[in-house]
């Protein structure tokens, strides 16, 4: 599918944006081996966090999805059965990683497989600490999907230090954690976003975390919850950079998950200049949700690294183009990660960048990207990668000499099926 995005002056009105992936994943996994019914109230419209529930639905749980609602009849902690067949993960990381942990403690053997994009993202750090417990895990060359994963009831609780920083492996050896007699600890190299220890918390874990180690007990049932899932920060960032890159804009997004662990973004905005509020912040099952209101203004640019390349990894290609429209340009350092996403984002950043006349210098691990820079009108491609089809998007508003056209746009649909009419309606 081509979506042609013409440029705008102006940006303008309110908006609200779907459910936040991460959580979404999270609630769909925790909620089927809950105790009793949850109701989850605005969950994601994204494909991703649906390929989650199909894959719970495989595992013997029902679920019933209504207008802005999704109810979850959970089984138990010991009440998923084997899948009659492979289970199927579509595009999703976050599907194949997080309940391989939930997997691993099970009495049966599974297979998870996904899409194209899927089968080339290496499973390996999941696998590792997977196997320390005791599973027995078969990948393709060792670390591919298909994973088939033979679980077993004496899973051993562990002390594992992971050696990347990755909210999804520690969650998924949080929820492995669930099924094991004593105490499982994961140790981060730097703190990631804590999605998974909120919910675990809010269904009934025992859990809690000290510093960069987080400690979940096993062996205790989690109940049943009605819980809302704030809007997607990821998804307010197109809007976000695309209102400050606008001559002309003040816009609003409701109900937005502001949770500390990832608001770097906001954080990242303001620090360059950029004219960012959180208004009205509440506690929403333990997840903080605000409005934010951004208006045009000058961004400096920055350098991302370290810490703060982990925090914003997810961003860093709209942040790109913010970057070249700067005024001294942006630097990302200590991306590796960003090779092994949906697509190689360092290359395809890159890629879509120069059809658009901007200057990039690219790293093994990053990026440099001069400051100043004008988009050229051009057809770039999503490479079927949501936010790298949803980043040109928003590049397209402000590009010179006709519209800018996006193919392979279906790709949105993995996070954010709303996306371009969403963009649309906030044409001033």
């Amino acid at each position: 599918m081509q979506v042609r995005i013409a440029p705008s002056k102006a940006l303008g009105g309110a908006i609200r944006l779907p459910g936040d992936k991460s959580i979404s994943h999270r609630y769909a996994i925790l909620s089927a081996i809950a105790e009793g019914t949850s109701t989850l109230k605005n969950f994601s419209s994204g494909a991703d966090p649906h390929s989650s529930l199909g894959c719970m639905q495989s595992l013997g749980v029902e679920v019933e999805k209504g207008e802005g609602e999704v109810k979850v009849h959970g089984r138990g902690l010991r009440g998923l059965r084997a899948p009659e067949g492979q289970l199927d993960a579509g595009n999703s990381g976050s599907t194949i990683r997080m309940l391989s942990g939930i997997l691993a403690g099970q009495p049966f053997s599974s297979t998870i497989f996904g899409d194209e994009s899927l089968s080339r993202r290496p499973m390996k750090r999941i696998m590792t600490p997977l196997q320390q417990m005791g599973a027995r895990i078969d990948a393709v060359d060792g670390t591919y999907p298909p994973i088939t994963i033979h679980g077993t009831r004496d899973l051993q609780a562990m002390d594992y230090h992971t050696p990347v920083a990755s909210a999804q492996v520690k969650s998924c050896v949080l929820f492995a954690g669930l099924s094991c007699n004593g105490e499982t600890s994961v140790t981060e190299p730097v703190r990631t976003r804590d999605h998974s220890e909120i919910a675990l918390r809010e269904f009934g874990a025992d859990i809690r975390t000290e510093g960069l180690t987080t400690t979940v007990a096993g062996g205790k049932e989690l109940q049943a919850r009605e819980l809302y899932v704030p809007g997607d920060l990821s998804g307010a960032a197109f809007f976000l950079v695309a209102a400050l890159m606008s001559g002309d804009a003040s816009v609003i997004l409701y109900d937005v998950g502001v949770n500390p662990s990832r608001t770097a973004l906001i954080d990242f905005l303001v620090g360059g200049g950029g004219q960012v509020k959180v208004l009205d912040v509440r506690s929403s099952g333990g997840e903080l949700v605000g409005d934010l209101q951004v208006r045009n203004s000058p961004f400096q640019g920055g350098v991302i690294e370290k810490g703060m390349t982990a925090a914003l990894i997810d961003e860093i290609p709209v942040l790109a183009v913010l970057g070249a429209t700067s005024e001294n340009g942006l630097t990302v350092r200590d991306a590796s990660e960003l090779r092994v996403k949906e697509t190689d984002r360092i290359a395809t950043v890159a890629e879509n960048l120069r059809r658009m006349g901007i200057e990039i210098e690219t790293a093994a691990d990053g990026f440099h990207i001069p400051g100043k820079q004008t988009f050229r009108a051009a057809e770039v491609d999503s490479f079927g990668d949501h936010r790298i089809g949803m980043a040109f998007a928003v590049a397209g508003l402000v590009a010179q000499g006709g519209e800018t056209i996006v193919n392979e746009a279906e790709a949105a649909s993995v996070s954010f099926p709303e996306f371009f009419a969403t963009l649309e309606s906030i044409r001033a």
